[in-house]
């Protein structure tokens, strides 16, 4: 038994010699990353487990696991309020110019937010997750991926030219999950960004800034409100109504406006019982910075 052992070191030992420089070199470099590999399989098989248990917020909102439906899911209520955790998130872009925003658009409503990307450029996984649904809508979003998260919230992920995920996948956050591309209803290459909690879009503002590359807080809290009804078609113009709460509270009362149309800092400030300084402060901005409408300050 002995002497076999040796007569096998041996042979690897000759094997090896018999390999270029060159070669030695590229296994040894290589043994760590089989090693790393092997460890983030692990993470992977870590992270289904934990899916899949009754350990995580998604379970408590999500009664079923099917690779069609988008939208409000039937049957099931939407809370008067859920905490949704967002720590350990990835940006899904690194790019920071956003082209279109959450809101009506040409009497349709726009569900979520357009990042400029280029054709082949990376789209990563906002959080670690499950794949729902990777399909494609000649008329919509095109080459799509949804993805479900522990922490309630699904993301999806529009105009793909590639997609590199399946359904029922496990995924990491900020691991590729496709290409940026111009496919279906596109004019120009673009990532349609979307987020929502049991089929309902939340304006992804509240929750990503992609101008700076962070999310907006640790915790969003959502609160159950009418976002936008279309009128009926009977009215002579169809409008949108929102009724969506000014402020938004995270854990810690850190409180956040959302700018409307004929809002200023003094105004702001007032209203709030601040003062401009504090608030250029809180944002980082300057006294004399040009605030759009639906954009969101910090104010406390």
């Amino acid at each position: 038994m002995i002497g076999k052992t040796i007569k096998t070191g041996l042979f690897a030992i000759a094997t090896l010699m018999c390999v270029p420089s060159q070669g030695q070199d590229l296994l040894a470099r290589q043994a760590p990353i089989d090693i790393k590999m092997k460890a983030i399989d692990s993470l992977k098989q870590l992270h289904q487990v934990i899916f899949e248990s009754g350990e995580n917020p998604a379970n408590d909102l999500y009664t079923d696991w099917e690779n069609k439906q988008i939208g409000r899911v039937k049957g099931i209520a939407m809370p008067d309020s859920f905490v949704i955790d967002m720590q350990g998130f990835a940006m899904p872009s690194s790019s920071t110019k956003i082209t279109s925003r959450f809101g009506p658009r040409r009497r349709r409503m726009h569900s979520g937010l357009d990042v400029k990307v280029y054709v082949g450029d990376t789209i990563r996984a906002a959080f670690s997750g499950k794949v729902r649904i990777v399909s494609y809508e000649r008329r919509g979003w095109g080459k799509y991926v949804l993805i479900r998260h522990a922490n309630g919230l699904e993301t999806l992920y529009g105009h793909l030219s590639k997609q590199l995920v399946s359904e029922n996948q496990v995924v990491e956050a900020g691991e590729v999950i496709g290409l940026g591309g111009n496919t279906g209803r596109s004019t120009g290459s673009h990532l349609h960004f979307e987020t929502r909690l049991l089929g309902q879009a939340i304006n992804p503002a509240f929750l990503f800034n992609f101008e700076s590359q962070d999310v907006v807080a640790d915790k969003y809290v959502y609160y159950k409100s009418k976002k936008y009804d279309i009128k009926r078609k009977s009215s002579n113009k169809s409008q949108y109504m929102d009724d969506t709460p000014d402020e938004i509270f995270t854990q810690g009362q850190v409180v956040y406006y959302k700018i409307k149309k004929g809002d200023t800092l003094g105004r702001i400030a007032r209203k709030h019982h601040t003062t401009v300084k504090e608030l250029c402060r809180l944002n980082n901005i300057k006294e004399t910075t040009m605030i759009r409408d639906g954009k969101v300050l910090r104010i406390s």
